[in-house]
């Protein structure tokens, strides 16, 4: 059932240290630990349960950094160091497991499927990366597009694996046999994220066109709906861990919150009205023990959300 009313967002803290745009979040929805990095090449942990914190620095690397993954049953964390391939964090040691060497390209986007052992990587060459979770050794090489990789998704039930790129279209694989079985058309520009819903009925994608798309994962993807969700170019949409939200954040500085079964609009939080970000808000993650929703943005800054339902003190 979808909300019966429109909860607060309420900004709880500011998260400063980065020297750079912030571009990439990851964790566990369960953990308050949050992981971040950008532009800096800083890899750099966060308490959202005491947001008061300094962050603590996890890895520094070279490049700019656009895509992290954790891995919580093994404690790792995986960075997509730009040109310079992925690397294997061990926290708990805070040292180097493993360094795969990978095309040199800027990595957008990084999926882990356990079921598979596999972990997907989306680069800036048009290749995708098949990766072995536990040599992290390099399966396969695939060439999809002539333009970036920017946006992977996974349906465990139909076993495919959505992926968007800068040519406007949505490639879906046999996540197994990395088969294409659907090209999507239908965005008018660059697809930067993602993400089915919870139900696995719908796949949702957004980018540079300022459209949310809502695909009907049943009939071969056919477009189902359409919204202009936002001013500027979506970077990204997630689902909060009960499903009942869905988020996304723009280049427009905003960050709006939905119904994720109506796609009714409930909140915008931004500048004005918010306290929020200056500039371009670039990734969301949801940790979901107390409702809250990380953001970072281009003012090298990250934001605790936290949403407060009718009735809660």
């Amino acid at each position: 059932m979808p909300p019966l009313h429109r909860p607060q967002i309420h900004k709880l803290a500011t998260l400063t240290g980065h020297r750079d745009c912030v571009y990439a979040l990851t964790g566990h929805p369960a953990a308050p630990t949050v992981f971040s990095a950008g532009a800096d090449g800083f890899v750099v942990a966060w308490n959202t349960d005491r947001p008061e914190q300094d962050g603590e620095l996890v890895a520094r690397v070279e490049n700019s950094v656009y895509a992290l993954r954790y891995l919580p049953a093994r404690d790792l964390l995986l960075i997509g160091h730009n040109f310079q391939g992925l690397q294997v964090i061990a926290l708990a040691e805070k040292q180097l497991l493993h360094a795969a060497a990978l095309p040199p390209a800027a990595i957008f986007d990084i999926l882990h499927s356990p079921a598979h052992h596999r972990v997907y990587v989306a680069l800036g060459d048009g290749m995708l990366a098949v990766l072995h979770d536990e040599s992290f050794r390099v399966e396969k090489l695939l060439r999809l597009a002539e333009k970036s990789l920017r946006c992977l998704a996974l349906h465990p039930d139909r076993n495919e694996l959505a992926i968007g790129g800068s040519d406007a279209l949505i490639r879906v694989l046999d996540a197994d046999s990395l088969a294409l079985k659907y090209t999507v058309a239908g965005s008018t520009n660059s697809v930067f994220t993602a993400a089915y819903s919870p139900d696995g009925r719908w796949l949702l994608t957004a980018g540079r066109d300022a459209h949310l798309r809502v695909w009907d994962v049943a009939t071969g993807y056919r477009e189902h709906q359409s919204i202009v969700a936002h001013l500027f170019a979506i970077n990204h949409l997630a689902y909060s861990p009960d499903g009942q939200f869905l988020a996304t954040c723009s280049m427009d500085k905003s960050i709006k919150l939905w119904d994720a079964e109506s796609l009714r609009l409930l909140r915008v939080a931004d500048k004005a009205r918010s306290a929020g970000h200056g500039t371009s808000v670039n990734k969301l993650f949801w940790s979901g023990r107390h409702n809250r929703v990380v953001s970072c943005s281009d003012d090298r800054s990250l934001a605790v959300w936290e949403l407060v339902l009718a009735g809660e003190v």
